[in-house]
């Protein structure tokens, strides 16, 4: 008797259907084929003491079981539920009241029959409502991010008893009802930190307000004890919402990877990835022998922290070049090839030197003559060329720490972000995979950031007494629009509810009071940076 169930097999952050087929014949064998892992393979044992534990015998029976298509590679323990009905089903000893075609069926079974969690879980329920399934049956620990996918019934179960119940007529099953939208509603905006928290560092805190409005990456320079790690830690509090077609996205990629938390939903805010300078490549940009997404893919739609960013090994900082310009990585192996989307925005903060206290206020810096430059250099130019905003930051004053008057709060700095983005959005509405100023083309940079004759000149007359570098004037241009924005849309005649407003404010000329703070956001592109006299 030929018996088949479904469950699907993730490939980068999508999945596909998985048929699993069970013959059953004369014979006394059991075969498992179509391009399984070791734990696939093992699947049998687990699978014959959860049918004894659940009061069924296993089949003196030649059985075969074909993971189809046999050309794409199945991993994990994922498969015995659906294997171990089939086989069930395919030797007579259960009679299905409901068609096993129209469920599918994913999760792991321990030895005493329960159902445990998988990875995956809603990219999977995506697909099954694709292909029209009427239901899909997951581990209780992944029932609440499967039941986010609207128009499919989803069901939680904790034991192979209950799914045989359910199929077989003895039991009814309920199933899980989330409704997203006022999920998603209810819970974005809630964080654990603010930016009223922080003592002064006004300068610091407007250049986060200003890489957030244009999605612009930052460089913070500064000595040990300045606040990077916990002004880096806020940055989510000001970024612009996640919508729900981002929150679904990046929830995929978190569920791929395993890290969701029993019972999670969909992920209501951005993420903030922080990993270690002793990270290496692979755990960086993702792939392994058994694939599963990055720290640059879990910072999707979020934020990438890079303390320390020259002490990162040399490997790692630049295979980051290509995911910070494209926004996904492929990954090609001999045995597979996937895609990654890889649409973050990356903090970093270092010490200017060795010492950590070249150009501190009070501190004398110790390193010899050259080393400052030398500290830099661990950055390669094609890398800090994708970093608009390089700002100085400098320890807190005792007046400042000791100032009891209330500092602005994040929601305030986001309201100015989220004016500042309803620009862009109009202004890169016809533009496909251009979301803000950050992502401008050289084409786009030459339509919406044209300067007068009085911009030129200061732009030209700065940029030489400085002695900047050329790889500076791209994203100055591109800064000063950022900075442009913000002071258009937040002006009292703006109305954000208006398309005429909006159009006009986004189509509004770069000022010189715009090109001299977006100036003052290039500390690194000096010429006199890292030039010492000696000791």
């Amino acid at each position: 008797m030929l018996i088949k169930t479904y469950g699907a097999a993730v490939q980068g952050i999508d999945a596909i259907i998985v048929t699993i087929e069970v013959a059953s014949d004369k014979g006394v064998s059991f075969s498992l084929v179509g391009m399984a892992d070791t734990a696939v393979r093992e699947s049998h044992e687990r699978v014959v003491s959860a049918m004894t534990q659940c009061g069924f015998s296993w089949p003196r029976r030649r059985i075969v079981v074909n993971l189809s298509p046999a050309d794409v590679r199945k991993e994990g323990a994922a498969y015995d539920l659906p294997i171990a009905i089939g086989i069930l089903a395919a030797t007579e000893q259960i009679r299905c009241s409901h068609p096993l075609e129209s469920y599918m069926i994913m999760g792991e079974l321990s030895l005493d029959g329960s159902v445990l969690p998988i990875r995956g879980a809603l990219p999977m329920a995506i697909k099954a409502r694709e292909l029209g399934f009427k239901g899909m049956i997951v581990p209780k620990a992944n029932v609440s991010e499967a039941a986010v996918v609207n128009n499919l019934d989803v069901y939680g179960v904790s034991s192979l008893s209950e799914v045989i119940d359910f199929f077989t007529g003895k039991s009814s099953l309920a199933p899980t009802v989330v409704n997203t939208r006022q999920e998603f509603t209810r819970s974005s905006g809630i964080f654990d930190c603010d930016f009223s928290e922080v003592k002064g560092q006004k300068p610091v805190k407007r250049a986060f307000e200003v890489a957030c409005a244009g999605g612009h990456n930052i460089l913070l320079v500064g000595p040990p004890g300045s606040g990077k790690s916990m002004m880096a830690k806020r940055l989510p509090t000001i970024l612009p919402p996640l919508t729900l077609s981002e929150a679904l996205e990046t929830t995929k990629i978190h569920s791929v990877a395993g890290r969701l938390k029993s019972g999670s939903r969909l992920m209501t805010s951005r993420p903030y990835r922080s990993p270690h300078h002793t990270i290496s490549p692979v755990a960086l940009v993702g792939g392994g022998s058994n694939p599963v997404p990055g720290e640059i893919s879990l910072a999707h739609n979020g934020v990438l922290f890079m303390d320390e960013f020259p002490e990162f090994s040399r490997q790692v900082l630049e295979v980051m070049r290509q995911p910070l310009e494209d926004r996904h990585i492929t990954i090609s192996r001999a045995k597979y090839t996937i895609d990654y989307p890889t649409g973050f925005m990356l903090v970093a903060s270092m010490n200017p030197c060795p010492c950590g206290y070249y150009n501190h206020p009070t501190k004398e810096c110790t390193c010899s003559p050259g080393a400052v430059q030398k500290y830099l250099n661990r950055i390669s130019g094609p890398l800090l060329d994708r970093i608009d905003l390089q700002v100085e930051i400098f320890p807190v004053p005792f007046d400042s720490l000791i100032d009891k008057n209330p500092a602005e709060t994040s929601a305030d700095i986001r309201d100015r972000v989220i004016r500042a983005r309803l620009l862009q959005d109009h202004r890169f509405s016809l533009e496909r995979h251009i979301h803000c100023n950050a992502q401008m083309t050289h084409r786009l940079l030459s339509v919406h950031t044209t300067l007068d004759e009085e911009c030129t000149r200061l732009l030209r007359d700065t940029m030489t007494r400085l002695d900047m570098s050329a790889r500076a004037y791209d994203r100055i241009l591109k800064v000063a629009r950022t900075i442009a924005d913000l002071d258009y849309a937040t002006r009292e005649h703006f109305d954000p509810t208006d398309t005429k407003s909006i159009s006009e404010a986004a189509s509004s000329p770069i000022l010189s009071d715009h090109l001299y703070e977006a100036l003052a956001y290039r500390s690194l592109d000096r010429g006199s940076w890292g030039k010492t006299s000696g000791l």
